[in-house]
């Protein structure tokens, strides 16, 4: 597929993408090719695609694997792919985000801008093998971010926590129609168990969203701001800024926040 194909496609399913939706369509076929390729794809392999759009990652994904299922929200294109793939895959015509993912081994994407957050964060409460996805590189960085660089973020430490994840390629914004402002990149997230152990995960994902929802603010003030701990109460790190910790370390304040809300 190139930009005259995605410009005639565009055409006849009569698609007009939506900025507020991110729809922004891939229209290098190498780019697509290595995309799929990250993610290994065996004929057993169940494999879900958020936002096929035009198909230029679904039509190799139905040759690699049995089992592709996509997710679709505009209309449009939900009836687009459903007559140009018929019974090679399962479609649901349906929000991401308002869906439930059927179980997947593998997740291989070109997330809409607008919802990358949002998936991740529930890509991650899934049980899979290999994730592939294309994200703005901005977003991509953040996901990779060392401690104490201003991309350094709650979706840093929660991935970290989760998964191994590592940039694969940056991908020009002239690869895509419309061409969006900013470039892209391929992101694989390979599942692990987590690197430390905290008393209460539950604790541990809370604590670092209410610290990063204020990083500018010290931790104490942020906590007892939120009504996790007490006034007075002391937790490890506490005049410090979560930006400054690494991942251990705000587990550690994660087990202190935990240990005084159970004597509460």
């Amino acid at each position: 597929m190139d930009g005259k194909e995605t410009n005639r496609l565009i055409a006849e399913t009569g698609v007009v993408p939506r900025k507020s939706r991110g729809q922004n369509f891939l229209t290098d076929d190498r780019v697509a090719q290595r995309h799929v390729g990250y993610a290994d794809i065996s004929k057993d392999d169940r494999v879900l695609e958020v936002g096929p759009g035009l198909g230029i990652l679904t039509s190799k994904l139905v040759e690699l694997s049995d089992h592709v299922t996509c997710i679709e929200l505009d209309e449009a294109l939900q009836d687009y792919i459903g007559d140009t793939y018929g019974d090679r895959l399962t479609l649901i015509r349906g929000d991401a985000m308002k869906v439930d993912f059927p179980p997947f081994d593998k997740f291989v994407s070109n997330l809409p801008y607008s919802i990358s957050t949002p998936v991740i964060f529930k890509l991650l409460e899934c049980d899979f093998k290999k994730a592939v996805v294309m994200v703005q590189k901005e977003f991509a960085e953040r996901m990779v971010a060392p401690v104490g660089t201003v991309d350094y973020s709650r979706l840093t430490v929660n991935l970290y926590y989760r998964a191994d994840c590592r940039m694969m390629e940056p991908v020009p914004a002239s690869r895509f129609k419309p061409k969006p402002k900013v470039d892209s990149a391929l992101v694989e997230i390979v599942p692990r168990e987590a690197p430390f152990k905290v008393l209460d995960e539950r604790t541990f994902f809370k604590v670092t969203e209410v610290t990063f929802n204020h990083r500018r603010k010290k931790i104490g003030t942020a906590l007892r701001n939120a009504g996790l701990i007490p006034k007075g109460a002391e937790v490890p790190h506490m005049d410090d800024r979560v930006e400054t910790l690494s991942p251990e370390e705000i587990g550690k304040v994660a087990d202190a926040v935990y240990a005084l809300r159970k004597d509460i």
